[in-house]
């Protein structure tokens, strides 16, 4: 409604000005094409925001001065693929031909891709594309595949191919409408050497069927055999079973002297055994008096000189125990009878065998001369002797005993020479 009533305006104004917008500012889209007005921004459907607005199987205008106007074909490409010596799985190059049917997506948001990566590109390029995306991606399905599986099912290849060629040619905004592969071959003759191999496996395969028809008529006869075989097996056990009753009747009737003289070993087992119950019985007054001679009276005239050797160390320890204490209340009394003195007189019990014991530790020591001193001459006299000891003991000359023979008017005696060593 606004192009109507923008162009009754137009129209309005002049019809020179109005054939010059109809002739150079109005497109009409057809149906297998797109119009991108480029110079403006529209925002998309996931928030995005591109440079430009689509017209698809309708009519818009140009805004002059703002807006540039580009077609994209969206028509059918025809491609030709051929791939020669892709290897397939295994190691094994192949040639593979096909044809593909693609074109520019037509839909958002495919369109896009194709708008970036396509608009300005002649068909001729976009087919070369195309052309490259597919025998890329035919050559990685056949690098995952074997030889036997790419030729025993084409349309499941193609199906693979188509599938790992979507996401590529998505990309670049192109749709793959089909592919047919039209020839797989090989410079190895490896695929012919599959068709023999079949052929092998089918002339296998009827020596089977044949070998099969063989074991199975081998079975029957078998079987048959085997039927005949359980009739004479029954017949035998049959004739088995009435030899059995025969021989249980036998023995039935055979069962009551059996039954007789088993019982009759059993009874005199019963009473031998019954016998010698009888003799143990009388010998257990025996074995206890015997126990009671050998064991018990030994044990208990034993027990009681450990009772009574008991007693008297009890009664010894007893007695110990009473002199002690009574020995420890006199020294108690003694103790509180000396009264301040008691610890002294304790003490000098004590020293006794004490100074015995040093007495004992001391060496016997002669004594040749003593001399006394009264503690009241002073250090005077203490040097004295000391001076006259020491005399004595270098010169040999006994200045006391000098002293003494002067007074008793003796002769002096003169000390001996010293040896020479």
């Amino acid at each position: 409604m606004e192009i109507i009533a923008l162009l009754l305006g137009i129209f309005g104004a002049g019809t020179g000005a109005g054939y010059w917008v109809i002739r150079n500012l109005y497109f009409i889209c057809q149906p297998s094409e797109v119009l991108i007005f480029a110079g403006r921004e529209t925002p998309l459907a996931d928030g995005r925001s591109v440079g430009y607005r689509l017209v698809k199987g309708g009519s818009s205008i140009q805004t002059p001065l703002l807006e540039r106007v580009f077609r994209m074909d969206l028509t059918n490409m025809i491609i030709e693929l051929r791939v020669v010596n892709a290897y397939s799985k295994g190691g094994i190059p192949l040639t593979v031909e096909g044809v593909a049917n693609i074109k520019i997506a037509g839909e958002e948001p495919t369109i896009h891709n194709a708008i970036e990566r396509l608009l300005g590109k002649s068909r001729k390029d976009i087919e070369q594309l195309a052309k490259d995306t597919l025998e890329g991606n035919l050559r990685g399905v056949l690098a995952s595949l074997t030889p036997e599986q790419v030729n025993d099912d084409n349309i499941a290849f193609a199906k693979t191919l188509l599938e790992e060629a979507e996401d590529d040619l998505e990309k670049l905004g192109l749709v793959l409408d089909n592919l047919q592969i039209k020839n797989i071959s090989d410079e190895v003759s490896y695929l012919d050497s599959i068709g023999r191999k079949q052929q092998a496996e089918l002339l296998r395969d009827a020596r089977i069927a044949e070998a099969q028809a063989k074991s199975q008529a081998v079975i029957k006869s078998s079987e048959n055999q085997r039927i005949t075989n359980l009739r004479r097996i029954q017949k035998d056990l049959e004739i088995a079973k009435a030899e059995a009753e025969r021989r249980v009747r036998d023995a039935l009737t055979k069962r009551t002297a059996v039954i007789a003289e088993v019982e009759s070993l059993v009874g005199a087992e019963v009473a031998r055994v019954q016998a010698e119950v009888a003799v143990q019985t009388e010998r257990i007054p025996q074995v206890e008096q015997q126990l009671q001679a050998d064991v018990v009276a030994p044990a208990e005239a034993e027990c009681k000189r450990a009772i009574a050797k008991a007693k008297g160390n009890a009664a010894s320890i007893i007695e110990d125990g009473k002199a002690q204490a009574a020995g420890t209340q006199r020294l108690a009394e003694s103790w509180k009878a000396a009264g301040a003195s008691a610890k002294e007189i304790f003490i000098f019990q004590k020293l006794e065998p004490l100074l015995k014991m040093m007495v004992a530790a001391v060496p016997t020591v002669e004594v040749e001369k003593v001399t006394v001193i009264d503690a009241n001459s002073g250090n005077s006299v203490t040097k004295t002797t000391s001076f006259l000891e020491q005399l004595h003991q270098a010169t040999g000359i006994d200045v006391a005993n000098v002293v003494n023979n002067i007074t008793s008017n003796q002769p002096i005696p003169l000390p001996a020479p010293k040896k020479e060593g």
